[in-house]
């Protein structure tokens, strides 16, 4: 009878998902969104994706050969990281801008701190935003938007930053859900990262806490400060907030294990957001929010932790 017991340390619990099943469902919903924004924008956003997925897995690749570890390219992690990278950057960004940016995502924020699990921050939203500090002329600013029923090309601002603009013509609620907007990449249609994110939720690869607290609480905000509807929804569907609530805030790594913690990552979140929308110089608030609050998860963790069945706290003797 003893030969059938093993004795092993935490965690007890066995689940069928593996790391790659699931990275393979984040692809899958991410996929709509990256094909719609090859499709708006252009073949050379496309090539813009791709470099970054490729550079992304030649970096682990010889990271592993250089350091001799075991080769984790097969666990696709690189390729969501890549993958996310390219859907968050403009849609004319130089190759070698994004290939610079998928080589510090994966080589400085991710392995040099231990590899998948270990990345105290996303690796891509922390690569979007060294290369917004590094290249801001580049990433900062205009994008191309190319419209499906034209070959002309124009060149416009992102919508949170066109409003700024006297008599710039301001995207409408329906264009702005179904993508018919300029932006990044992956990040214009709001209705096709919905889907994902409905899948992503099906699937039991995410809880909706941190997407609905996110979101919710920029809506919120916004309603509150301005007093219309129209303007809750501009919010919640310009820039970055659905891709960024829905597949890079929800990270395992960088995200809170309980369910109170969740819920406080999200509304963190979504406040940041906001007063940096509102309040600061940048049109856009959605990264710096996120990696923000993925620097606060430990503390977070430790505050929502719930205490072991049985354990008492520690008498004073005072």
């Amino acid at each position: 009878m003893n030969d059938l017991l093993t004795v092993s340390s935490s965690p007890h619990i066995r689940h069928a998902d593996s790391t790659n099943g699931i990275m393979f469902d984040v692809i899958i919903a991410l996929l709509p969104a990256a094909v719609y924004g090859c499709f708006l924008f252009g073949l050379y956003s496309a090539a813009v994706i791709c470099t970054c997925v490729l550079t992304a897995l030649l970096s682990e690749f010889l990271w592993n050969i250089i350091l001799k570890k075991p080769q984790s390219v097969g666990d696709l992690s690189a390729i969501v990281t890549g993958l996310l990278l390219g859907l968050n950057l403009p849609p004319k960004t130089p190759l070698w801008v994004a290939a610079i940016g998928s080589f510090a995502a994966i080589i400085v924020i991710k392995q040099m701190f231990g590899g998948i699990g270990y990345n105290f921050v996303n690796p891509a939203i922390g690569a979007r935003i060294i290369l917004l500090v590094s290249f801001p002329s580049f990433l900062a600013g205009a994008s191309n938007f190319v419209e499906p029923i034209s070959l002309d090309t124009v060149t416009s601002a992102t919508p949170l930053e066109v409003r700024g603009i006297a008599g710039a013509a301001v995207p409408t609620v329906k264009e702005l859900f179904f993508g018919m907007n300029s932006g990044c990449i992956g990040e214009t249609s709001a209705f096709l990262l919905l889907v994902g994110g409905i899948y992503l939720v099906a699937r039991r690869v995410i809880k909706p806490i941190i997407p609905l607290s996110f979101i919710g609480t920029v809506a919120v905000m916004s309603l509150i400060f301005s007093g219309s509807i129209n303007e809750m929804l501009y919010q919640i569907l310009t820039g970055g907030l659905m891709i960024g609530a829905i597949f890079m805030a929800t990270d395992y790594t960088t995200s809170p294990a309980t369910k109170w913690g969740k819920l406080i990552f999200g509304i963190g979140c979504g406040l940041i957001t906001f007063v940096i929308r509102k309040f600061g110089n940048l049109p856009e608030g959605v990264s710096y929010s996120i990696i923000l609050m993925n620097i606060l998860v430990p503390h977070i963790d430790k505050l929502t932790a719930k205490k072991p069945f049985g354990v008492k706290e520690a008498e004073s003797n005072g």
